[in-house]
């Protein structure tokens, strides 16, 4: 009978609760134990977890891979899903590797290739892959020559950190003047030319952003599960036009994704974004780690998480073809249990499952995305 898989996942997104009910519901049947630590004590992922602790704080990235190290030796960890500090942890695979754990993560230059978007940009352009007009800037008279030119072609621009995730950062360009209809409804995106220019000119040091055209729908979002031997496994594109969310497999968006997974050693999980620039795709963001929306893809028959921790063991699933693409769907929050006591602590329930991993006949994802902010 084969033996229980030990994995770990550090510090990482509340979604994530629904990449470990997918490693507890594999095809195959394996026991699967999970360990989970954050920053935060009522991070669902804690609860959702079988054993638990809380990360020390203040750890220089060499400090963590100090505390990843030991973590990994005491728990008897198999498969460690790392996304604090992975550009450390990748660096010292060796030692991972010399306390049985395998690292489910890229290679260490991918990760430096993709940790700055001008970066990314620059490399993935070099592989013919499409990437839209872009300016780094780093003060306000940069900032303003970039919305000029944006402006002068008919752009609508926008800014955000040439590092970092999600939309945290984004923000679109207006010159409109303040008035009361930005009072009304949520705050939005939108930011005044004039109000940027005067905060960056008071700044103590320069920023470090991406100017760049604000680009259309939908936005597809392709996962990717590439082995160590660079050859994609999956490639399932994810699509998003307002509201509606649905799959594709259009070689349009896949055949890039695929250039980029395979080019550029993002082995196991990672996740390439397009937008529309005109009437062509083109790239907008590439993710070294699995992304928060990944088990949407059990709407179509596939368990992603698995197939990763298995190639991650050393047992190859193969290529995977999804058996269907699930109708479009839409993403609600749903409540998540929390732990009711201090960490540590060992889970004695299973909780309910709230993600299938095959999906009932009319799916609605449960989970909060971490990608809400439009591009």
């Amino acid at each position: 009978m084969p033996s229980r898989v030990r994995v770990w996942l550090n510090r990482t997104y509340a979604e994530n609760v629904f990449f470990m009910d997918q490693l507890r519901r594999n095809p195959s049947d394996r026991a699967v134990e999970i360990h989970a630590t954050h920053g935060d004590a009522d991070s669902p992922v804690l609860a959702a977890a079988d054993t638990a602790d809380l990360e020390p704080e203040g750890l220089s990235p060499a400090g963590y891979v100090e505390y990843a190290l030991d973590q990994c030796a005491r728990r008897g960890i198999d498969v460690f899903v790392p996304r604090l500090h992975q550009a450390a942890i990748v660096a010292h695979r060796a030692e991972f590797e010399a306390v049985g754990t395998a690292l489910l993560a890229p290679t260490r230059e991918a990760i430096a290739v993709f940790e700055d978007k001008a970066t990314a940009y620059e490399a993935v352009r070099s592989v013919g892959v499409p990437v839209p007009p872009w300016w780094r800037v780093r003060t306000a008279g940069e900032l303003i020559a970039a919305v000029e030119e944006l402006e002068a072609a008919g752009e609508v621009a926008c800014f955000k950190p040439a590092s970092g995730a999600g939309g945290v950062g984004f923000r679109v360009i207006t010159r409109e003047p303040f008035s009361l209809a930005h009072l009304a409804g949520f705050p939005g995106p939108h930011v005044r030319l004039d109000l940027v220019v005067e905060a960056l000119e008071r700044a103590a040091e320069p920023v470090n952003w991406l100017v760049m055209p604000r680009l259309g729908q939908p936005e597809v979002s392709v996962d990717c599960l590439t082995g160590p031997d660079n050859r994609v496994r999956l490639t399932l594109g994810r699509t998003k036009n307002g509201r509606r969310r649905g799959f594709t497999l259009h070689k349009k968006w896949l055949e890039p994704a695929r250039l980029v997974a395979e080019g550029f050693g993002l082995h196991y999980l990672s996740n390439v974004q397009f937008r529309m620039h005109g009437d062509r795709p083109v790239l907008l963001d590439v993710n070294t780690r699995p992304a928060g929306g990944l088990h949407q893809l059990s709407l179509c028959g596939v368990n992603a998480p698995w197939a990763a921790v298995q190639l991650a063991l050393g047992e190859d699933p193969g290529m995977i073809e999804p058996p269907f693409l699930g109708q479009d769907y839409t993403v609600v929050s749903a409540p998540r249990p929390l732990r009711a006591v201090s960490l540590p602590q060992q889970r004695t329930a299973q909780p309910e499952i709230l993600l299938p991993a095959v999906p009932a006949p009319l799916p609605t994802v449960q989970q909060t995305s971490p990608e809400a902010l439009p591009l």
